[in-house]
């Protein structure tokens, strides 16, 4: 097969920022004038990659990876300012809404209480002849969803099991009555994909002036309570003979989850995809390239192996692997895909030559690198094979300072003495008087290693601590997924220092 990754083939850098985090007034990132902002720190900064996680509509646990479908975009993110600026809304429309009482945490209960009833506004004085949008209606990307959300509505939000007949089992030939009374409910859903894509495609432009490519992050799964199940279930995933939901995604104990993790979600039958040439996923991967330049696609190794868990289990630990499409699904695009695979957790060699077929990078986190193994890949000297991302640590991680500060003293001596061997064998300057000074030198080491993609979280860049970790694998609390920034944290001297590493390793 092809190499795929030609563009990201040399050696380039980048910051792993959640829209999410950004700055901004209505309690949540948006596409307005902090995510410009940050598109220009990246700038300053050197960077040329900005590393978003899934712009879909989040779900169960606040969570991007348990979102009602697998190709609509958040509404939380459009920006009021702008749709301000067009004259779609007024001041008052939200300026008195409080959004959070915490700065620093996204209050996703009051975004789904007052983000939607702003919009509606919005949608009111919008213009309906406006040809750009009936063009956008005639392509009915949005339509499943749009029809999906307005049900949701109707039904008091509860998961499409919970519906009444025929709404509950029918395929999309509902009552003719519902479409016409719920007409501008179902363009409403419409409306606010067709904004978000407008901001977007805005926000885009303006990053590749600014030499910045974005990464956006594809979920392997999609959730039980979603378009895809509800309407699709019997194309798309493995069902008992009553048609219900028989095996559910998860994966066994790994390095991120002793216990393993049982995510719920259902799980695709192959067989069924392969008969009409995996139609789907072809769709679902171009349209992910519609949105970013590279791709990154969650939970890779499932396309080899994907571990089941039988509906009804209690723990993880009941499951099995079976087997996935492996390089055919890949072979059945058109390309060249710059996609990057998420290769955590269990890796085996089916795993490994699935990515050597493919082409496709692969993740090296520097926080596994520390077993003890001076044979662990994730060992900055041990990354011999450039087509490869390098990280200090994901989104599922804890920050690189909180890291360091959990260490047993045992832990913490192996680790430095590994550290400033690594340090010695690329000659960068092993600083460890502070936590910072630490996280700036491994935050080098990256730099100076052969990765060709560099990724840091932005907490890591400001060494921010435990209080800053977007998400704890296998919890629900009110920490996950609410981390956000202010705009005094983009300090110029970090910039400034990231700069002078991306000139002085050649990235």
């Amino acid at each position: 097969m092809r190499k795929n990754m030609k563009g990201i083939n040399k050696r380039r850098a980048g910051i792993l920022m959640p829209v999410s985090a950004l700055p901004s007034s209505q309690g949540i990132g948006t596409l307005g004038k902090g995510a410009y902002a940050f598109v220009d720190w990246l700038q300053s900064a050197g960077m040329s990659v900005w590393q978003v996680l899934p712009l879909v509509p989040t779900g169960f646990g606040d969570s991007p990876y348990q979102s009602c479908s697998s190709e609509a975009l958040n509404p939380y993110f459009i920006d009021f300012e702008r749709l301000e600026e067009e004259g779609l809304l007024l001041r008052e429309d939200y300026a008195d809404i409080v959004w959070s009482e915490d700065e620093r945490r996204v209050d996703y209960g009051r975004q789904f209480m007052y983000n939607v009833e702003v919009l509606r506004k919005a949608f009111e004085r919008f213009d309906k002849e406006n040809a750009e949008w009936k063009r956008f209606l005639v392509e009915g990307k949005y339509a499943d969803f749009a029809l999906f959300m307005t049900l949701k509505r109707k039904f008091s939000y509860m998961p499409w099991q919970m519906w009444e007949e025929p709404y509950k089992s029918c395929k999309g030939d509902l009552p003719n009555a519902f479409f016409e009374e719920n007409k501008d409910e179902l363009l409403f859903w419409q409306f606010t994909q067709y904004i978000f894509r407008k901001q977007w495609t805005e926000l885009h432009a303006y990053a590749a002036e600014k030499g910045i490519e974005i990464m956006g992050d594809m979920p392997i799964y999609v959730a039980e309570d979603s378009v895809e199940a509800w309407k699709y279930r019997d194309e798309l995933f493995m069902l008992d003979e009553e048609g219900n939901i028989a095996l559910r995604a998860g994966v066994p104990p790994d390095a991120f989850s002793e216990e393993g993790q049982f995510w719920g979600n259902p799980v695709y039958d192959w067989e069924k995809m392969k008969k009409n040439g995996y139609v789907w996923w072809k769709k679902r991967i171009a349209d992910a390239f519609s949105n970013f330049d590279i791709v990154r696609i969650d939970h890779f190794r499932a396309f080899d192996r994907f571990y089941v868990i039988p509906d009804g289990a209690e723990t993880a630990k009941e499951g099995e692997w079976l087997d996935g499409p492996k390089s055919a699904l890949f072979k059945a695009m058109n390309g060249p895909l710059k996609i990057v695979a998420e290769d955590l957790g269990i890796i085996d060699d089916g795993v490994r030559a699935l990515l050597k077929e493919t082409g496709f990078p692969g993740m090296k986190i520097f926080e596994f690198a520390f077993d003890g193994n001076p044979d662990n890949d994730y060992i900055p000297s041990n990354i011999t094979d450039g087509n490869c991302v390098a990280y200090t640590g994901t989104h599922d991680n804890d920050t690189l300072c909180a890291f360091i500060e959990k260490m047993s003293e045992a832990d913490r001596k192996y680790f430095e003495t590994t550290l400033e061997k690594e340090c010695l064998q690329a000659d960068v300057p092993y600083l460890t008087e502070s936590i910072e000074e630490e996280c700036k030198t491994i935050i080098e080491l990256l730099m100076s290693s052969k990765a060709d993609l560099v990724i840091v979280p932005m907490q890591d860049v400001l060494c921010f601590g435990e209080e800053a970790r977007l998400n704890a694998p296998s919890t629900v609390s009110t920490s996950n997924w609410t981390f956000r920034f202010t705009e005094q944290d983009f300090k110029r001297r970090k910039a400034a220092w990231l700069k002078e590493k991306t000139e002085e390793y050649n990235r």
